[in-house]
């Protein structure tokens, strides 16, 4: 009989209908599969039994993060190789042999459940969000879904993003720092809104506060903050403190649809676009429309996706969704945009940035890695396992333009039609510029 790994690569090969990308190191030792490329390691025959009960990405990720498959050799080069191979979805093992109409593919699942080993499947990591009920979107749902990402402990976040505390795309040069890019894609924010001393600025999604202290810092802003994470604003607030900020920052646990103290003369949403979903969007640029005084700016700082060809058929990876970002949900360019102008707003500027935001995800993962013992003791191994996934599938998602990240500038231009921009808009990417 052959081993493992071999049944393992015909088998792929057979239900797949091509040459399986990567080789496999089975749990018996065994390896097989094209030489000289990465290992994806099977180190239990539980993986199996996961990927027969829910064939594809979800199988897949319950497998990663309980340690059951792994990665010998490049993470990045695994991913972008496996990219698009995804099994046929079915509820169950039997769906999925049931699906198959080819006898030898038929005979190919056979012969993969019983590889499996004895049913039932393992039950889903702890990691995993249990499924949600109710509305999409609702305040108590977001709070949430917001709480699952942030609220693992801002030690953990600290080891992942450095110093800046900044949990979005950097802006790099080509020899800098992470913590350069952060502070130089803040200092872009800021003089893309124009800030000046006395400015209030809202701070939609606000993090761990980094914005904020920069504003309020470098340009003499009074700023607002909100958040829907406790962990992020008590650590927010500490900052400020230790800043001597206390004076022109003010941290809020609030939902940004409960903020009722405009006007402000500028807003910063930085990150937290994807996590409003579809079906409040347009409230959303409302919302912010009218928060802001006539002439005010906002800048939306957000990722998007490729559009689809039926945008009925899009829908949230189960991986992200289950792990992830709970609820979360992006948006092609073009459809952020056309919300902004429904809303009023006139677009003045849009920049692509979305090999930026490779060079970031490979910076964090490289943190991550660094400090993997503590990152999983302070979480858990499950966690960060996640983590590890998630930052370097993005990465490799952004290399490839299956995914970007966009700075939209927008303004509510008076009905004078006096936007307060200069004529030559791109003037501010020099400090000089504000």
């Amino acid at each position: 009989m052959a081993d493992a790994a071999s049944r393992l690569t015909t088998l792929a090969e057979d239900l797949l209908g091509v040459p399986f990308p990567v080789r496999i190191r089975a749990w018996d030792g065994s390896e097989a599969g094209p030489p000289g490329a990465p290992v994806l390691v099977v180190r239990h025959r539980r993986a199996l039994r996961r990927l027969l009960w829910k064939p594809g990405e979800l199988g897949l990720a319950r497998a990663w993060v309980a340690g059951e498959l792994d990665v010998d050799g490049d993470l990045y080069e695994t991913l972008d190789r496996l990219a698009g191979l995804v099994w046929e979805r079915g509820a169950d093992a039997k769906d999925t042999v049931h699906a198959v109409r080819d006898p030898g593919l038929r005979a190919a699942a056979r012969t993969l459940v019983r590889l499996a080993g004895p049913w039932p499947p393992p039950p889903p990591p702890a990691e995993e969000v249990r499924r949600r009920t109710g509305p999409l979107h609702t305040k108590r749902r977001d709070k949430a879904a917001i709480s699952h990402h942030y609220d693992v402990g801002n030690d953990f976040y600290e080891l992942v993003l450095g110093p800046s505390m900044v949990y979005s795309c950097a802006y790099w040069t080509e020899d800098g720092t992470l913590e350069e890019a952060q502070a130089a894609k803040l200092d872009l924010i800021c003089r893309k809104l124009a800030l000046k001393a006395g400015d209030r600025l809202l701070d939609v999604g606000c993090g761990w506060g980094s914005m904020a202290i920069h504003a309020a810092r470098e340009y003499g802003a009074r700023v607002v903050g909100v958040t829907l994470s406790t962990e992020q604003a008590a650590y927010a607030r500490k900052r400020i403190a230790d800043e001597g900020l206390t004076d022109l920052v003010e941290i809020r646990v609030q939902d940004y649809r409960d903020v009722k103290d405009g006007p402000y003369d500028a807003i910063s949403s930085i990150g937290m676009a994807e996590h409003v979903g579809q079906v409040r969007y347009q409230e959303y640029a409302d919302d912010l429309y009218a928060l802001l005084k006539p002439g005010g700016r906002l800048l939306n700082h957000q990722i998007s996706r490729r559009p689809e060809k039926n945008e009925a058929a899009y829908h949230v990876d189960d991986f992200i969704d289950r792990y992830v970002f709970p609820d979360g949900e992006l948006a092609p360019v073009g459809r952020t945009t056309a919300a902004l102008e429904e809303a009023g707003f006139e677009v003045r500027d849009v920049e692509a940035i979305r090999e930026h935001y490779g060079l970031t995800l490979r910076s964090w993962v490289a943190n991550l890695e660094a400090h993997w013992a503590e990152a999983a003791r302070l979480t858990s191994p499950g966690r960060a396992r996640v983590w590890r996934l998630y930052m370097a599938a993005s990465a490799v998602s952004f290399e490839r333009n299956r995914i970007g990240v966009n700075q939209i500038l927008a303004v509510r231009t008076p009905e004078d039609g006096a936007s307060g921009l200069p004529l030559r808009t791109r003037e501010w990417t020099e400090r000089g510029g504000r």
